[in-house]
């Protein structure tokens, strides 16, 4: 892996990280999709609504194992940059050790507390037994969750992005076949859309741990003690994407509990089916963040900063083509896309064509937004990151939440994310012009001295 990421050009590498990454993350989307379809065209808009509601269950795993993941798998790609294996392997297993501890914790907390956490999310007497049935899976197999995770940022760190795409490929299309399987022929409800998923993400974790196996794979569990600057580093670096899912929840939770005051059921099962939408879109971007951690991480490590600001302007460039296809695909197909998830009330279609219409022009920013969070993670520049994520969908998006709605009503609901993500790119290229007033500073003294 060093050698070719040393040797070959980055544009090959960026291609070489970037299309399984994406091939991986579109199959995973349209799994989301198709998941959405089924359930809501098996069992309505009400249970539709209740995987929705109960969503933000799922999101949080993802986010715990991110958290760890993404900032260990950043320290290892460092380590292996810098040439040091044998510390890699450490943070490797150290991360791991952590993962699991953690989410059986969380996963036990959340079933003790879980009526009252449904109710909480935004459920009404409709939508409960169904976000409770979703739920109750998700929570006694949370771990699966996060191991496949985990699994997946690291092997895709170790130089085998084939692999990790193979992996979501592999789940993608057991989550649709079980989907089936659950929905239409056993008829288990909701909670065999859940089954479906852990089932999935397992035959995920069996394909990843291949990796383990290979000659050239650097992925080996050693003895180790905890290290707490290690521990640290790890939980500081990672803290960024943690806060990214974290802001999903925040995202999907406030979003639930102001649309069930403003219109009711159907205005959360409109938000529903916008939201399997828009994860289509967000896997895609993530997808492109993960293509270019592995690849920035290391070259900073090894002090490449050539091929580190190459790798970063090909990620933006296709962020920035990406965005706008959303945006006109938004634009031009917003009623096409709501009928794909099954045949609602007139005002469950027309709220949800609306929301995508006046939602879709935050992909003109989100991409720029979440590429260059990933790079300054990826250089451990935290607090930037921190800033970007909590900013999106947290700080500034609540605050719009309560403003815009005033202003423009459910209008304002769908324009929040859309005004959040300029205001984040707006702070970002001033961020990028003080520092490149800094070093013309910095340059200017070591001229005159």
């Amino acid at each position: 892996m060093s050698d070719s990421l040393t040797r070959l050009p980055v544009l090959k590498l960026f291609l070489r990280y970037l299309i399984p990454s994406m091939i991986g993350m579109m199959l995973m989307a349209v799994n989301i999709v198709i998941d959405g379809v089924m359930v809501g065209s098996r069992l309505g808009a009400e249970a539709l609504a209740g995987v929705g509601i109960a969503g933000p269950v799922y999101t949080l795993f993802i986010a715990v194992s991110l958290w760890i993941g993404a900032g260990a798998a950043t320290r290892y790609s460092m380590a292996m940059g810098a040439g040091e294996k044998e510390k890699a392997r450490e943070i490797f297993t150290q991360a791991l050790v952590l993962i699991f501890s953690v989410t059986l914790v969380i996963a036990l907390a959340a079933y003790l507390l879980r009526e009252p956490l449904i109710y909480a999310l935004g459920a009404n007497a409709d939508t409960y037994p169904h976000a409770s049935s979703y739920m109750t899976v998700l929570l006694l197999f949370g771990f699966v969750f996060t191991i496949e995770s985990v699994f997946s940022v690291f092997v895709r760190n170790d130089g085998a992005p084939n692999l990790a795409m193979a992996a979501l490929v592999t789940a993608a299309a057991a989550n649709i076949g079980f989907n089936y399987l659950f929905l239409f022929v056993l008829d288990w409800g909701v909670a065999g859309a859940a089954v479906a998923t852990v089932i999935a993400c397992t035959l995920a974790i069996l394909i990843l741990s291949f990796h383990f196996f290979r000659p050239q794979s650097n992925l080996k569990l050693v003895r180790f003690s905890f290290q707490k600057r290690v521990i640290w580093l790890i939980i500081t670096i990672g803290f960024p994407s943690f806060l990214a899912e974290i802001g999903m929840s925040v995202f999907t939770v406030s979003h639930n509990v102001l649309l069930e005051k403003l219109s009711g059921t159907d205005g959360v099962a409109a938000f529903s089916i916008l939201n399997y939408v828009h994860s289509v879109m967000l896997m895609l971007f993530i997808g492109m963040g993960s293509a270019i951690q592995p690849l920035i991480s290391y070259y900073h490590g090894a002090q490449e900063t050539k091929r580190k600001k190459e790798t970063l302007r090909l990620a933006l460039l296709v962020s920035v083509g990406a965005g706008v296809v959303f945006f006109i695909a938004g634009q031009l197909a917003a009623g096409p896309i709501v009928s794909i998830f099954g045949d609602f009330s007139p005002s469950v279609t027309s709220l949800a064509a609306e929301a995508i219409r006046w939602f879709f022009i935050a992909y003109l920013f989100m991409g720029i937004n979440l590429v260059m969070m990933t790079y300054y993670q990826s250089i451990g520049r935290v607090r930037m990151a921190v800033w970007i994520t909590a900013a999106r969908e947290i700080a500034v998006m609540l605050v719009l939440l309560a403003v815009l709605p005033q202003v423009f009503g459910l209008a304002g609901v769908w324009l929040t994310i859309p005004v959040s993500e300029l205001i984040v790119l707006l702070t970002i290229l001033q961020y990028e012009r003080n520092l490149r007033f800094k070093r013309a500073e910095r340059h200017r003294e070591q001229a005159d001295f």
